[in-house]
């Protein structure tokens, strides 16, 4: 990681800057398979698994033997780790239901709003080198949760055509039957139209690489909503004198194994911390499995010295990255400060794994500085909310001279009439 000594804020910019990702000629590939998919359904797919994952297919959907011989694979211990993190996610998402609320307006004017779950969704899980299973509870319970009534899992099979075990355990524990084994771009462009056996969804969720990425931006042009605009896995800390440099690796390696692209920032007021860290952080990277990807991340990564903790609170706003930690002394004393962060985990005991696994919040956030405008996956994600107005008699004597000199000065002549009709034959009937 390269470092950088009390930056001028005229340098914030370039110092935000995320790894740029080779687009060329991807968008043009997307839109092949979109129309391939489009046009022939399933032999797309087909073709598209056989061609891209070497694998070739005869059924796209799970059955319900291998979802058997699925359950059987996995270890017990992770079954209680996926179950104990299952019951933290439901937990805290169910808190997050709203009671209806009727206000009254004006006398006799009565309006509120209501959910309905979105009936239709799709749910991408990542297979390659790190199967998220975890992903499949971030997504499925909130969705369950808020009563969607038809889910679609997609994700790509392995060498053998198989879907990974812990994946297909987790969806079978939370009630998703309809699997299917395709990934990549084929299969947000199935999720898109629909094939022969991958029903068409209203809404896609979940991350992927720049392909599915790409593929999700290009399935909003065919009236398919997506969850939020997601790339690379970031993580920027915030580190003081207490903080404990082998935590502060720790959590930097943890979003530096995701991928080559990932990014990880490293903000400290002190700069022996930051050396410290740079000791510790060679020490742990060593023991790695995954080390050759984490060490291409850390070459896009930067650990930044800053006058004090109120300037990395700033300079983070500013980035505004998909994780946050504030490794700090008093870390809550902060949080009003916060004002662009995806999630944030505070003081030496909230590592940001907890958040991807199992503390109960959702892990599916806005990445490459969307934080400034997007939401992190929540019930809210899954619903849609319709607003109702019920006015009585009262309620549009009291409104109606309002509503007809705004619609008189707005020249929507109609508009008055449809209160002035109203208005009359009241008078009229009493």
């Amino acid at each position: 990681m390269k470092q950088f000594n009390y930056p001028k804020v005229s340098e914030w910019k370039s110092l935000c800057e995320r790894p740029l990702q080779n687009q060329e000629n991807l968008e043009s590939q997307i839109k092949e398979v979109f129309s391939e998919v489009k046009n022939n359904g399933d032999k797309a797919l087909k073709f598209f698994t056989e061609k891209f994952d070497n694998v070739i297919l005869n059924d796209l959907k799970v059955s319900e033997i291998e979802v058997d011989e699925a359950n059987n694979l996995v270890p017990d211990e992770l079954k209680s780790a996926i179950k104990l993190a299952s019951e933290n996610i439901r937990k805290f998402h169910s808190s997050q239901q709203e009671e209806k609320k009727i206000i009254e307006t004006t006398e006799g004017v009565f309006c509120w709003r209501e959910n309905r779950a979105i009936e239709n969704i799709g749910i991408y899980i990542p297979g390659g080198t790190a199967p998220l299973f975890s992903t499949v509870l971030m997504l499925g319970i909130p969705a369950t949760i808020a009563g969607c009534k038809n889910i679609s899992l997609c994700s790509p099979p392995d060498k053998n055509g198989k879907i990974n075990p812990a994946i297909l355990f987790t969806a079978n524990l939370i009630g998703i039957k309809n699997i299917f084994k395709v990934g990549g771009s084929q299969a947000i462009a199935a999720l898109t139209f629909g094939t022969e056996t991958i029903p068409k969804v209203d809404k896609i969720f979940g991350p992927g690489n720049q392909y599915v990425t790409t593929a999700k931006q290009l399935a909003l042009n065919y009236n398919v909503a997506i969850d939020i605009p997601a790339g690379p896995s970031e993580v920027l800390i915030i580190a003081d004198e207490t903080s404990v440099p082998e935590f502060v690796a720790s959590d930097l390696l943890s979003q530096a194994e995701h991928g080559t692209d990932s990014q990880v920032i490293l903000l400290s007021n002190s700069d022996k911390i930051i050396k410290e860290f740079n000791i510790e952080i060679e020490k742990q990277l060593a023991e790695l499995p995954r080390k050759e990807i984490a060490k291409i991340a850390l070459k896009n990564s930067k650990s930044i010295l800053l006058s004090s903790i109120d300037e990395a609170i700033n300079f983070s706003n500013y980035y505004a990255p998909e994780h946050l930690i504030l490794a700090i002394e008093n870390a809550e004393s902060f949080t009003n400060k916060i004002t662009n962060a995806g999630s944030v985990f505070l003081g030496n005991y909230s590592p940001e794994s907890a958040g991807d696994y199992a503390s109960g919040t959702n892990h599916t956030l806005p990445t490459n500085g969307f934080a400034k405008n997007y939401s992190g996956v929540s019930l809210d994600s899954f619903v849609k909310k319709i607003t109702f107005q019920n006015i009585t008699k009262t309620g549009i004597k009291n409104l109606g001279q309002t509503i007809e000199v705004m619609a008189e000065a707005e020249e929507l002549i109609a508009h008055k009439n449809a209160v002035s009709i109203r208005l009359k034959y009241l008078e009229n009937d009493n």
